[in-house]
């Protein structure tokens, strides 16, 4: 994916076909690029794949909140001129894609959710990971697969430096403490684009009851259920997911 990676001022994104129809993909708090390969390999010659690295370690600690992201997500789709395209989020950026659709309606020709925070979410559970204990790291990763060898050694390590760095680690938490006091459940009823809901069964995180709420709050929204699938439904059933959005995007 390196050949897709732009830096241009305080951006820094993937970018795969410009001119393209766009496809915007938010990746969540312990998210990167990694996430999202196999999507991005599947629709990076159909539409421009975007995938911007959010700047949750960037913000200052005392200024971080979804506002503030969403705020950034604005920015840079100004910045890049983008008119009509769809937007997809996984987790936390499920939430952020929720928050920014609602500012910007017309300009989402639709939205794609899978595990997104917004409802009810366990991420960081009751304890965050503590520096320095890397098979605890380990474990918490894995946690979010139903198969615990998705965690590669490689993700392990990304989420075990930034628990280990105290700035990152303050920025994280105040993303997530903002997330859960950014309750949407009376906001979405006024979602008026297109909608595809896809979840893990065995998600732990946003489990299948918060993806089923989702779509009862969400006018006409459509639900697709990935068995033997946790949070990460792009990374770990990367086929059925892309047939499944690949089957949503042409509809539109």
């Amino acid at each position: 994916m390196d050949q897709f990676l732009k830096k241009e001022g305080k951006y820094q994104y993937i970018e795969t076909n410009e001119g393209g129809e766009v496809l915007l993909l938010l990746h969540g708090l312990f998210g990167a690029l990694s996430n999202f390969h196999s999507l991005i390999d599947a629709f990076k010659d159909e539409y421009n794949v975007v995938v911007p690295i959010l700047p949750i370690f960037e913000i200052p600690f005392k200024e971080l909140n979804l506002d503030a992201l969403v705020s950034w997500i604005e920015e840079f789709c100004e910045y890049k001129q983008f008119d009509k395209y769809h937007i997809l989020g996984n987790s936390l950026g499920g939430h952020l894609a929720i928050l920014y659709t609602l500012k910007n309606k017309e300009y989402i020709k639709s939205i794609v959710l899978t595990g997104s925070s917004g409802l009810f979410e366990d991420s960081l559970g009751n304890t965050f990971p503590p520096r320095g204990n890397y098979e605890f790291v380990k474990t918490k990763t894995e946690s979010t697969f139903y198969d615990p060898s998705v965690a590669t050694k490689e993700l392990v390590d990304e989420v075990y430096d930034i628990v280990n760095d105290r700035d990152k680690t303050l920025n994280i938490i105040a993303t997530a403490r903002s997330a859960i006091k950014n309750n949407l459940e009376d906001k979405l009823g006024s979602i008026t684009c297109p909608t595809l809901l896809i979840w893990g069964m065995n998600d732990t995180i946003t489990p299948p009851f918060v993806g089923e709420k989702f779509k009862e709050l969400i006018n006409n929204a459509e639900l697709h259920f990935l068995d033997q699938c946790g949070h990460a439904a792009m990374m770990e059933r990367p086929t059925e997911f892309n047939q499944i959005l690949k089957k949503f995007l042409s509809s539109i």
